[in-house]
């Protein structure tokens, strides 16, 4: 079991469903496989058409196969271990390796964040200073912008992640959840959690407010600019580039607010579990197919 020395410390995990039929704990691994694998094989595949398709250098899709590489490094961090729980009934992950889950996962929702902000920025460029888009939108720009970020975010997630392993666990230290969250981690410290209930609250507001602050701004500019548009055919135009950003956008944040913004005792721990999974593991399987099944330049570089 676990002990209380952190360095040899594991923890139990627990999945939505695991504990029920073994027919509907089956059903769920496969489901789950298939779209791991499915999430992998299309942002590898989008990852590939940016990259080798000239029509593809656009900053926009720069920072599509940009979300793709997040994309995979989260699903990756995530589903492994959580279909190793479904197929035995339960797991156990090592304090090391939940330190380390938690970092990757911690980093990746970040960038997420960060570039789900700057596709927002670049259609608020493309659709309402369309003439100044070349000069604004420079693959300068878009390289600094991500080299700059990722180390950055990175270095954030190990700050929060090394006040996490400071705390102290006692008992059995069961975590409810199927990933190192820190919610039910501080649910089952023995120690005072005030540092890190500090950190998170002065780095995760800007982190998370920040963007969507910029991103209700640009979408509210955008939203002002096509309908002052006098032809149809361009409103339709303009919005069918939005549509696909918006709808990631939505289902990203909407999830994120519903897990960690409403009190606990509003929801149940099962529908954190399932709200979890909905932007831990089914967005990025949903990313891919909504930018290349609604977006015609990715059609036709698939062709």
């Amino acid at each position: 079991m676990l002990q209380e020395n952190n360095q040899t410390a594991v923890r139990k995990f627990f999945l939505l469903g695991f504990q029920v039929s073994q027919n509907l704990r089956i059903f769920l691994f496969c489901v789950l496989l298939v779209v791991y694998h499915g999430t992998i094989c299309g942002n590898l595949l989008i990852i590939t058409l940016v990259s080798t398709s000239k029509n593809l250098h656009t900053p926009m899709y720069f920072f599509i196969s940009q979300l793709s590489i997040s994309d995979i490094i989260l699903i990756t961090d995530i589903v492994p271990n959580l279909l190793h729980i479904l197929l035995n009934n339960g797991g156990t992950i090592g304090f090391i390796s939940c330190m380390t889950q938690f970092f990757f996962f911690s980093s990746s929702e970040g960038c997420e964040c960060f570039l789900l902000t700057v596709m927002s920025y670049d259609r608020y460029v493309a659709i309402c200073n369309p003439l100044r888009y070349t000069s604004i939108m420079t693959n300068r720009l878009c390289l600094k912008l991500v080299i700059y970020y990722w180390p950055a975010i990175s270095f954030i997630t190990a700050f929060e992640t090394f006040t996490l392993s400071m705390l102290k666990f006692c008992g059995k230290n069961i975590i409810d959840h199927f990933i190192c969250d820190p919610v039910p981690m501080l649910e089952i410290a023995c120690s005072g959690t005030y540092l890190i209930e500090l950190v998170v609250s002065m780095v995760g507001p800007p982190i998370l407010f920040i963007p969507l602050i910029i991103i209700i701004v640009s979408y509210v500019n955008i939203i002002s600019t096509i309908l002052r548009m006098s032809s149809n055919i361009s409103r339709q135009k303009a919005f069918s580039t939005c549509s696909s950003h918006l709808i990631v956008v939505s289902i990203f944040y909407w999830s994120l607010f519903i897990v960690y913004l409403v009190p606990s005792k509003g929801q149940s721990s099962t529908n954190s579990k399932v709200l979890s999974l909905l932007y831990t593991v089914f967005t990025p399987f949903i990313n891919p197919i909504i930018y290349s099944l609604r977006n015609k330049d990715i059609m036709k570089a698939m062709q």
